[in-house]
């Protein structure tokens, strides 16, 4: 799992310096009325990363769990992440990010098989759901980068 914590470090490492060249203005910005902000997808990538800390930790403690979902749109709203401070908001991102690989890079082997279900969904494997979590992260932030007049910059691995 080493490899998936050094990619998760890999995309914040290459994307921060770019997502600190955003202003204020553009990143509470929708490109849509339908669409988030980029303040509101890291908004999102944060409780992405709050939800799966807690499946990624209770999964190594516990084999078959079944957690609940969220609902990210509710939670991006509720939240109000397009009033947050941009250099905030993409700090904290970055530190739980870390928080996250260090996890993953410290797993132990034999955890890896554990099974989990979301709302009754799977199941799936932890060593999955670890190297998904950086997927989605990087789906999300290929979102942001038109802001930055640049295309997708992170190939997605499925």
């Amino acid at each position: 799992m080493q490899e998936t914590a050094e990619n998760l470090r890999d995309v914040i490492k290459n994307i921060l310096p770019l997502l600190k060249k955003i202003n204020e203005s553009k990143a509470s910005a929708r490109p849509k009325p339908e669409k988030w902000s980029p303040k509101e997808i890291i908004g999102h990538l944060i409780d992405s990363a709050n939800n799966n800390q807690m499946k990624f930790v209770k999964c190594i403690e516990t084999n078959d769990l079944n957690v609940i979902g969220y609902h990210q749109n509710e939670w991006v709203t509720i939240q109000k992440y397009n009033t947050y401070d941009w250099d905030t908001l993409l700090d904290f991102w970055v530190l739980f990010n870390y928080h996250i690989a260090h996890i993953i890079e410290n797993v132990h082997e034999t955890s890896l098989s554990n099974e989990i279900k979301v709302e009754g969904v799977g199941p799936f494997k932890l060593e999955f759901i670890m190297k998904d979590y950086v997927e989605h992260l990087k789906h999300h932030l290929n979102q942001v980068l038109p802001n930055l007049g640049l295309t997708s910059r992170f190939k997605m691995v499925y």
